[in-house]
Protein backbone atom coordinates (compact mmCIF):
# COMPACT_ATOMS: atom_id res chain seq x y z
CA UNK A 1 0.00 0.00 0.00
CA UNK A 2 1.48 3.33 -1.06
CA UNK A 3 1.58 5.76 1.88
CA UNK A 4 2.01 9.53 1.62
CA UNK A 5 2.79 11.63 4.70
CA UNK A 6 1.72 15.27 4.62
CA UNK A 7 2.96 17.86 7.11
CA UNK A 8 0.55 20.76 7.62
CA UNK A 9 0.66 23.91 9.77
CA UNK A 10 -1.43 22.84 12.79
CA UNK A 11 -0.37 21.52 16.18
CA UNK A 12 2.16 18.71 16.66
CA UNK A 13 2.70 16.16 19.39
CA UNK A 14 5.86 14.05 19.70
CA UNK A 15 7.97 13.73 16.57
CA UNK A 16 6.23 11.09 14.42
CA UNK A 17 7.81 7.77 13.59
CA UNK A 18 7.34 7.61 9.84
CA UNK A 19 7.15 4.36 7.95
CA UNK A 20 8.26 4.04 4.37
CA UNK A 21 6.47 6.53 2.14
CA UNK A 22 6.48 9.79 0.21
CA UNK A 23 6.69 13.00 2.30
CA UNK A 24 4.98 16.27 1.31
CA UNK A 25 5.37 19.59 3.16
CA UNK A 26 2.30 21.82 2.88
CA UNK A 27 3.49 25.43 3.24
CA UNK A 28 4.37 26.05 6.93
CA UNK A 29 4.46 22.30 7.49
CA UNK A 30 7.97 22.66 6.07
CA UNK A 31 9.02 24.40 9.30
CA UNK A 32 7.74 21.46 11.35
CA UNK A 33 9.73 19.05 9.20
CA UNK A 34 12.85 21.20 9.57
CA UNK A 35 12.51 21.10 13.37
CA UNK A 36 12.51 17.30 13.11
CA UNK A 37 15.59 17.34 10.92
CA UNK A 38 13.74 15.82 7.95
CA UNK A 39 13.56 16.80 4.30
CA UNK A 40 10.37 16.41 2.26
CA UNK A 41 10.17 14.78 -1.14
CA UNK A 42 7.86 17.58 -2.35
CA UNK A 43 6.84 21.06 -1.16
CA UNK A 44 3.37 22.46 -1.94
CA UNK A 45 1.85 25.83 -1.10
CA UNK A 46 1.43 29.53 -1.65
CA UNK A 47 4.02 30.32 1.07
CA UNK A 48 1.96 32.98 2.80
CA UNK A 49 2.71 31.34 6.16
CA UNK A 50 6.25 30.08 5.62
CA UNK A 51 8.97 32.70 5.61
CA UNK A 52 12.05 30.48 5.66
CA UNK A 53 14.42 29.39 2.93
CA UNK A 54 13.27 26.52 0.75
CA UNK A 55 15.66 23.56 0.84
CA UNK A 56 17.68 23.01 -2.31
CA UNK A 57 17.00 20.03 -4.49
CA UNK A 58 13.39 19.50 -3.42
CA UNK A 59 10.66 19.96 -6.08
CA UNK A 60 8.22 22.79 -5.35
CA UNK A 61 4.62 23.13 -6.55
CA UNK A 62 3.88 26.81 -5.99
CA UNK A 63 0.33 28.22 -5.98
CA UNK A 64 -0.95 31.82 -5.89
CA UNK A 65 -2.18 33.18 -2.56
CA UNK A 66 -5.58 33.91 -4.13
CA UNK A 67 -6.77 30.35 -4.68
CA UNK A 68 -9.75 28.08 -4.02
CA UNK A 69 -8.08 25.31 -2.01
CA UNK A 70 -6.10 25.17 1.21
CA UNK A 71 -2.44 24.21 1.05
CA UNK A 72 -3.32 20.91 2.73
CA UNK A 73 -5.98 20.19 0.12
CA UNK A 74 -3.46 20.91 -2.63
CA UNK A 75 -1.00 18.54 -0.95
CA UNK A 76 -3.69 15.83 -0.78
CA UNK A 77 -4.35 16.33 -4.50
CA UNK A 78 -0.63 15.83 -5.19
CA UNK A 79 -0.66 12.68 -3.06
CA UNK A 80 -3.61 11.25 -4.99
CA UNK A 81 -1.93 12.19 -8.27
CA UNK A 82 0.98 10.01 -7.19
CA UNK A 83 -1.26 7.03 -6.50
CA UNK A 84 -1.57 7.27 -2.72
CA UNK A 85 -3.68 4.56 -1.13
CA UNK A 86 -3.08 5.84 2.40
CA UNK A 87 -2.56 9.47 3.45
CA UNK A 88 -1.42 10.50 6.94
CA UNK A 89 -1.61 14.24 7.62
CA UNK A 90 0.36 15.56 10.59
CA UNK A 91 -0.32 19.01 12.06
CA UNK A 92 -3.88 18.70 10.75
CA UNK A 93 -5.75 19.44 13.99
CA UNK A 94 -5.57 22.27 16.49
CA UNK A 95 -4.77 25.91 15.86
CA UNK A 96 -7.43 27.40 13.59
CA UNK A 97 -10.83 25.75 13.95
CA UNK A 98 -11.76 26.48 10.33
CA UNK A 99 -8.70 24.62 9.06
CA UNK A 100 -9.39 21.69 11.39
CA UNK A 101 -12.92 21.44 9.97
CA UNK A 102 -11.56 21.75 6.42
CA UNK A 103 -9.15 18.89 7.13
CA UNK A 104 -11.99 16.74 8.46
CA UNK A 105 -13.80 17.39 5.18
CA UNK A 106 -10.69 16.20 3.32
CA UNK A 107 -10.69 13.08 5.47
CA UNK A 108 -14.32 12.33 4.57
CA UNK A 109 -13.58 12.92 0.89
CA UNK A 110 -10.71 10.42 1.01
CA UNK A 111 -12.90 7.85 2.77
CA UNK A 112 -15.55 8.13 0.08
CA UNK A 113 -12.87 7.62 -2.58
CA UNK A 114 -11.72 4.43 -0.86
CA UNK A 115 -8.45 5.98 0.32
CA UNK A 116 -7.39 5.44 3.92
CA UNK A 117 -6.73 8.74 5.70
CA UNK A 118 -5.60 9.88 9.14
CA UNK A 119 -5.35 13.33 10.70
CA UNK A 120 -2.79 13.50 13.49
CA UNK A 121 -2.76 16.44 15.90
CA UNK A 122 -1.08 17.19 19.21
CA UNK A 123 -3.31 14.96 21.33
CA UNK A 124 -5.82 13.37 18.97
CA UNK A 125 -6.05 11.35 15.79
CA UNK A 126 -9.04 11.25 13.43
CA UNK A 127 -10.18 8.87 10.72
CA UNK A 128 -13.28 8.68 8.54
CA UNK A 129 -15.12 5.44 7.78
CA UNK A 130 -17.56 4.96 4.90
CA UNK A 131 -19.36 1.61 4.83
CA UNK A 132 -16.48 -0.07 6.59
CA UNK A 133 -14.69 -0.96 9.83
CA UNK A 134 -12.03 0.82 11.89
CA UNK A 135 -10.23 -1.55 14.26
CA UNK A 136 -8.14 -0.85 17.37
CA UNK A 137 -5.96 -3.38 19.14
CA UNK A 138 -5.95 -3.88 22.91
CA UNK A 139 -3.07 -1.43 23.52
CA UNK A 140 -5.23 1.65 22.91
CA UNK A 141 -6.23 3.77 25.91
CA UNK A 142 -8.22 6.97 26.38
CA UNK A 143 -11.34 8.39 24.78
CA UNK A 144 -12.90 7.76 21.39
CA UNK A 145 -15.81 9.64 19.80
CA UNK A 146 -17.86 8.88 16.71
CA UNK A 147 -19.77 11.50 14.69
CA UNK A 148 -22.02 10.88 11.69
CA UNK A 149 -21.14 13.01 8.67
CA UNK A 150 -23.45 13.95 5.80
CA UNK A 151 -26.60 12.26 7.11
CA UNK A 152 -27.45 9.45 9.48
CA UNK A 153 -24.87 6.67 9.76
CA UNK A 154 -25.71 3.17 11.00
CA UNK A 155 -22.99 2.38 13.55
CA UNK A 156 -21.91 -0.53 15.76
CA UNK A 157 -19.24 -0.18 18.46
CA UNK A 158 -17.65 -3.23 20.09
CA UNK A 159 -14.89 -3.59 22.70
CA UNK A 160 -15.54 -0.08 24.05
CA UNK A 161 -17.03 0.97 27.39
CA UNK A 162 -20.37 1.70 25.74
CA UNK A 163 -21.50 -0.61 22.97
CA UNK A 164 -23.73 0.10 19.99
CA UNK A 165 -25.48 -2.35 17.69
CA UNK A 166 -26.51 -0.93 14.32
CA UNK A 167 -27.49 2.35 15.93
CA UNK A 168 -28.84 5.05 13.54
CA UNK A 169 -26.47 7.86 14.53
CA UNK A 170 -27.74 11.25 13.27
CA UNK A 171 -25.39 13.99 12.09
CA UNK A 172 -27.09 16.64 14.25
CA UNK A 173 -26.89 14.91 17.64
CA UNK A 174 -23.58 14.17 19.47
CA UNK A 175 -24.71 10.79 20.77
CA UNK A 176 -21.38 9.16 19.93
CA UNK A 177 -19.11 11.50 21.90
CA UNK A 178 -16.69 10.40 24.65
CA UNK A 179 -16.66 6.62 24.65
CA UNK A 180 -13.58 4.85 26.10
CA UNK A 181 -11.15 2.10 25.23
CA UNK A 182 -11.22 -0.77 27.72
CA UNK A 183 -7.99 -2.66 27.08
CA UNK A 184 -9.71 -5.07 24.69
CA UNK A 185 -9.65 -5.21 20.91
CA UNK A 186 -12.26 -2.74 19.68
CA UNK A 187 -13.99 -1.81 16.44
CA UNK A 188 -16.22 0.90 15.03
CA UNK A 189 -18.31 -0.45 12.17
CA UNK A 190 -20.23 1.83 9.84
CA UNK A 191 -22.80 -0.36 8.15
CA UNK A 192 -24.20 2.50 6.09
CA UNK A 193 -23.07 6.07 5.64
CA UNK A 194 -19.96 7.94 6.82
CA UNK A 195 -18.68 8.58 10.33
CA UNK A 196 -15.69 10.50 11.66
CA UNK A 197 -13.86 8.80 14.52
CA UNK A 198 -11.62 10.86 16.83
CA UNK A 199 -9.50 9.31 19.55
CA UNK A 200 -7.00 10.30 22.20
CA UNK A 201 -4.96 7.21 22.93
CA UNK A 202 -2.56 8.70 25.47
CA UNK A 203 0.58 8.77 23.40
CA UNK A 204 0.09 5.72 21.19
CA UNK A 205 -1.12 7.76 18.20
CA UNK A 206 2.35 8.03 16.63
CA UNK A 207 3.14 4.31 16.81
CA UNK A 208 2.25 2.14 13.88
CA UNK A 209 1.15 5.05 11.68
Amino acid sequence: MKTVYIFAAGEYGPAPELGEGFVIAADAGLAALARMGRRPDLIVGDFDSYAGVLPEGVPVVRHPVMKDDTDTALAVAEALRRGAERIVIYGALGGRLDHSLANLQLLVSLSRKGVEGLLVGKRETAAAVTDGVLRFDATYRGRVSVFAWGGTATVSETGLLYGLDRFPLPDDLPRGVSNEFTGADAAVTVHHGTAVVIWDDQGRQNNGI
